[in-house]
């Protein structure tokens, strides 16, 4: 079985457009990839602990889904004059398009909820930094019943560079202390993001009661 894809993006709007970057990814973004085939799950977070303000993961059924012909119908040449306007102005833009390396096929939400996802950059990590980077993970995050989840992705960047993205589902808002980076060896060099999100959510059912 191939390993699942994923693709990440973080950004961040001035306050003058935030009303309006809410709208646009709410009704229009978010949903359109949501939606589009091969996209198995989609989800927003906040950022607690880090920057940029904003995080949004989609887990594919094969990286090579951004290749096909349902992506292309809402990707870059199709992006709507609202997508443009809104996309010159945010901060914080970083965009992956990953493979899924370790465990290999685990999508977000498989061990239930979490109530924090961490988020680890490895900037510019060649590929022989993956198994430093797991063993790092799994001391820092492995067989604690505060971990729901674990996982570790490969992203070739444009420029020719590579990424190594991981994404740790937690039950609580932290694990104590949560670890030295020493953990990871010569592989913590290339650490140069460590972010706290939790879910976002427009507004919960519920939540305004209508009028009767």
């Amino acid at each position: 079985m191939n390993s699942l894809g994923l693709l990440l993006a973080t950004m961040e709007p001035p306050p003058a457009i935030e009303e309006e970057f809410q709208d646009w990814y709410d009704t229009e973004h978010f949903p359109e990839r949501r939606d589009c085939a091969g996209f198995l799950t989609a989800g927003r977070y906040v950022c607690l602990d880090g920057w940029p303000k904003y995080l949004a993961l989609y887990d594919l059924a094969d990286p090579l889904v951004l290749q096909g012909e349902a992506y292309a119908a809402i990707a870059v040449r199709k992006y709507s004059a609202w997508t443009h306007r809104i996309m010159a102005k945010v901060w914080g833009q970083y965009r992956a398009d990953a493979r899924q390396v370790y465990p290999g096929n685990a999508k977000m939400g498989d061990n239930g909820p979490a109530a924090r996802v961490a988020l680890w950059r490895f900037r510019g990590a060649p590929e022989a930094a993956q198994a430093a980077i797991v063993a790092g993970l799994n001391t820092l995050y492995g067989d604690k019943p505060e971990t729901a989840q674990c996982r570790l992705f490969f992203a070739r960047q444009p420029d020719g560079s590579s990424d190594f993205i991981a994404l740790v589902e937690l039950r609580t808002p932290r694990i104590g202390e949560t670890g030295s980076v020493g953990a990871f060896g010569d592989a913590a060099r290339y650490v140069d993001l460590v972010n706290v999100y939790v879910p976002y959510a427009r507004r919960s059912e519920g939540s305004f009661p209508a009028q009767k």
